[in-house]
């Protein structure tokens, strides 16, 4: 589990807000699935909030516990049926770079074209 200092606590707590929860964990309680679905939220977003319907109040801190623990986050901020929680992204695979184009070939005016000897085609 990731611990945040208290500067940088309050950071995420400003950018959450305006944030609208992305996964929600109802009475089935944390399956695989919804500890997934949390993961790839957290690699493409950094900040998510995750919404709890029917959890009992003594239970939502070891749950809170079991994901950060399990999917190495920190949990900014609890209010409520809402949790905040943050992990760094990954650094992302650079792809490979394309090859280079071959050269441009030179244009040649209309006086080029003109003055250019043509090549018969062989018989």
């Amino acid at each position: 589990m990731t611990e945040l200092k208290t500067a940088r606590r309050r950071e995420l707590r400003s950018a959450a807000h305006h944030l609208h929860p992305v996964v929600s964990i109802s009475y089935n309680g944390l399956s695989e699935s919804v500890l997934k679905e949390v993961d790839l939220s957290l690699k493409a977003h950094e900040l998510i909030k995750v919404k709890l319907h029917g959890v009992e109040r003594d239970d939502r801190d070891a749950l809170i516990q079991q994901i950060c623990s399990t999917l190495d986050c920190a949990s900014v901020q609890q209010i409520g049926n809402i949790l905040v929680l943050w992990r760094e992204k990954p650094a992302e695979i650079v792809p490979p770079t394309k090859p280079a184009m071959r050269p441009a070939t030179k244009r040649l005016t209309k006086r080029e074209l003109v003055d250019k000897p043509r090549r018969r085609a062989p018989r």
